[in-house]
């Protein structure tokens, strides 16, 4: 037998380690119960791709997902991508915050080995539940050499994806993760796997895991807002607002009024889409409703608000510099 590439699995949880007393249902079950070593026995294909090591970061339904455990996360990466032997790393997770998760470590890991997330729309226990094989394809993604060089990527429905445009777009279909934009980077068949092309933002500069988190929350423009909510966000001493904007970043009147005096205050204001894809335009002439507004350009509301903070966390100067921070969102 030839020798096989060592993959370390880090796991945390999800449904993919989920489980049900009736395996005829995918929608009522308890995530975040089965641990990582069952998880890999009920693979038994993976003892054919590649030497596991397997580590339970964390055991949580990714709805609860936390700063915290992203620096745990990061931490654990780069321990074991340290070892000269590791030659990849495959992170198990929640679809509810995988493109977040996803989004952060491609913000911060320099990824010297390849790094692939992947989760189930299904639990371990369903009648055909998806883990399994999402599993097995994301470690031969990780020990596939083309892999190498690539960022963080994630491996879900025989699909590779880059972690920058991943994200969810269905409530249950195991098709679910779409990436609008720049689609599928390739995928993986049985024992095959092909990248098309490489991702389109892979070389940025690296952020460094925050040590203390920023307050950054979203809000979302609509018919009739009112600017309750943004000011009660300002005066709790938020840093920054991501606009879950109406098509190409619109926000209504009464919420870009509440937003120029939140920006005026110092919290730092990104335009993105609640459309689910495009890319937001920058505006050709400033206005005093969105010149100091920075847009996300085809970061989606969630994944903007992770470039948001983590961006605010290191240069907090930020919020006063709208060109710059503009800056950080063109090359991320």
């Amino acid at each position: 037998m030839p020798h096989l590439p060592r993959i370390v699995v880090l796991a945390t949880g999800g449904t993919i380690a989920g489980a049900s007393s009736n395996p005829a249902s995918s929608a009522h079950y308890q995530a975040a119960t089965v641990p990582v070593a069952s998880l890999l026995a009920a693979v038994p294909a993976l003892n054919s791709v590649a030497r596991i090591e397997a580590e339970q970061v964390a055991q949580v339904d990714s709805k609860d997902m936390s700063f915290s455990l992203w620096s745990t996360l990061a931490a654990r990466v780069v321990h074991w991508s340290a070892q000269a032997d590791v030659a990849g790393i495959v992170i198990t997770h929640g679809t509810d915050t995988l493109e977040e998760t996803a989004m952060a470590l491609h913000l911060s890991l320099p990824c010297a080995v390849p790094v692939v997330l992947t989760a189930a729309m299904r639990p371990s226990t369903s009648l055909s539940a998806d883990g399994p094989l999402n599993l097995l394809d994301a470690v031969r993604v990780a020990s596939h050499p083309d892999a190498a060089g690539k960022g963080v990527l994630v491996v879900l429905n025989q699909q590779i994806h880059a972690a920058r445009d991943v994200t969810k777009a269905h409530t249950s279909a195991v098709d679910a993760f779409v990436s609008p934009l720049a689609g599928p980077l390739g995928f993986v068949q049985d024992d095959y796997a092909r990248f098309a092309h490489a991702p389109a933002r892979q070389a940025h500069a690296v952020m460094p895991m925050p040590a203390s988190w920023p307050e950054v929350e979203i809000v979302a423009s609509y018919a009739q807002p009112g600017r309750v909510a943004i000011d009660a966000m300002v005066a709790a001493g938020v840093r920054g607002l991501v606009v879950a904007a109406a098509g190409n970043g619109s926000i209504h009147e009464t919420l870009a009024e509440a937003l120029v005096d939140a920006n005026s205050a110092g919290v730092a204001v990104v335009r993105s889409s609640r459309t689910g894809a495009g890319h937001v335009a920058f505006p050709a002439v400033p206005r005093p409703a969105d010149g100091l507004f920075v847009s996300a350009a085809d970061l989606n509301p969630y994944k903007a608000r992770v470039l948001l903070a983590m961006a605010l966390a290191n240069e907090p100067g930020l919020a006063a510099d709208p060109a710059r921070l503009q800056a950080v969102f063109a090359g991320a």
